[in-house]
């Protein structure tokens, strides 16, 4: 069976994609067999391309915060796994980064998450995880997905981005941060301690 270390080698050298891609290809991916949550983004922004390290912006800011998490622990990878949809950045749209490449999570995903055997919690952030994870159980909108979270309980938790983009969704959904993410904050403290 192939080691976690292994696999995690395997996917940062990944070229799958390579001719679509505005830049080299670079794999932003942490895990560890010990992982207990794993969070399923959409892929690596520039900022994350350049630096290396997953989540390393203002959205990853935001997203600690909703965890209530500190940078420490997030990036404790035998606590918490980050496993984008793409692995590497897919380059600008018209309105934001272009999606994820759709190579990656069928090619990858998979045997990463055979390696966790610790794994008590997926959380799904945005449409493309959504979609590919909950499959027709995932509702029209992500709106909706995200206002029945309890129904995904307790294997995943869908949430929105935390892009400074969603704004404008954060403040045309008060009932996200009064009552989804208590509760996040309380699964993610119980399974962490």
């Amino acid at each position: 069976m192939i080691k976690v270390k292994n696999l995690l080698k395997d996917i940062r050298q990944c070229t799958i994609c390579e001719a679509h891609l505005p830049l080299d290809p670079r794999p932003i991916v942490s895990a560890h067999k010990d992982s207990k949550i794993v969070i399923i983004g959409q892929a690596p922004g520039l900022k994350v391309h350049t630096t290396g390290i997953p989540w390393d912006d203002p959205s990853g800011k935001q997203l600690r915060k909703w965890l209530d998490v500190t940078d420490e622990l997030f990036y404790d990878e035998t606590k918490i796994a980050l496993v984008p949809m793409g692995f590497c950045y897919p380059g600008k749209g018209k309105s934001g980064d272009l999606p994820p490449r759709p190579e990656c999570a069928p090619q990858w995903h998979q045997k990463l998450l055979d390696q966790m055997p610790n794994l008590q919690l997926v959380i799904l952030i945005g449409m493309y995880s959504q979609k590919y994870y909950l499959k027709e159980k995932a509702k029209r909108t992500l709106t909706e997905t995200v206002a029945e979270y309890k129904t995904y309980l307790p294997n995943y938790f869908p949430l929105p981005h935390p892009s400074p983009r969603n704004r404008f969704w954060l403040t045309k959904n008060p009932w996200f941060e009064k009552e989804v993410i208590p509760e996040l904050q309380e699964k993610v403290s119980q399974i962490l301690k």
